[in-house]
């Protein structure tokens, strides 16, 4: 017992800043923050190649604009089924849990797969990372280098989340407040920051 509990029994130590779970988080903010400044800069070199460029094809004329609005709800509902699964953690819901968990991960496999189903078409209309059929040849070099760098993202964070939904599904992993609510939660950083970058992508290569 610290001299502060034995002179006052009734105040309660005071929790250090620099918890080994505060550790954890802070490593990925750190992390998340180096992220954004790597799509910052992608974003702002496609802006600067857009603006200078007299022939860039309008996208929303020549991506699949309802496709890849209907691929950016489905990452809004696994944040949201994220947030439901880690409420399913922390009340020691294991089921719950798991289900949510195993829908976030659907999600961003079926983000992929939407992904790999536009490449493929582009590709056949012959969009390809140095070539575009329909002007500057760097639409098509952007355009792959920063969906692909997100799609990498995404690919991370859904194998990220089989790791935390097979460390959930175990019996003898114990839910709760403790540490694997810590766990569970800095992931969900992790992919809430994936789909917040996946929007600002969205609008910026699709919409603008």
């Amino acid at each position: 017992m610290s001299q502060v509990e034995t002179m006052h029994p009734g105040t309660e130590p005071a929790e250090s800043p620099l918890t080994p779970e505060s550790w954890g988080k802070l490593g990925m903010w750190i992390f998340l923050a180096g992220d954004a400044m790597g799509f910052g800069v992608l974003l702002c070199a496609y802006g600067a190649m857009r603006y200078g460029s007299a022939d860039w094809p309008n996208p929303y004329q020549r991506l699949g604009i309802n496709l890849t609005a209907f691929m950016t709800f489905l990452l809004i509902c696994s944040s949201v089924t994220m947030v439901k699964g880690l409420e399913g953690v922390k009340n020691g819901k294991r089921g719950i849990a798991q289900i949510y968990l195993l829908l976030t991960v659907i999600g961003g496999l079926g983000f992929l797969s939407l992904q790999a189903y536009e490449w493929t078409k582009l590709i056949g209309e012959g969009l390809k990372i140095f070539g575009n059929p329909w002007g500057a040849s760097l639409f098509g070099t952007t355009f792959f280098i920063i969906t692909g760098f997100h799609g990498m993202h995404v690919t991370g964070g859904v194998i990220y989340l089989s790791v935390m939904l097979a460390l959930v599904s175990k019996p003898t992993t114990a839910l709760g407040t403790g540490w694997t609510y810590n766990v569970v939660e800095i992931s969900g950083l992790y992919w809430h920051f994936v789909d917040l970058v996946w929007i600002m992508v969205f609008t910026f290569i699709y919409l603008l």
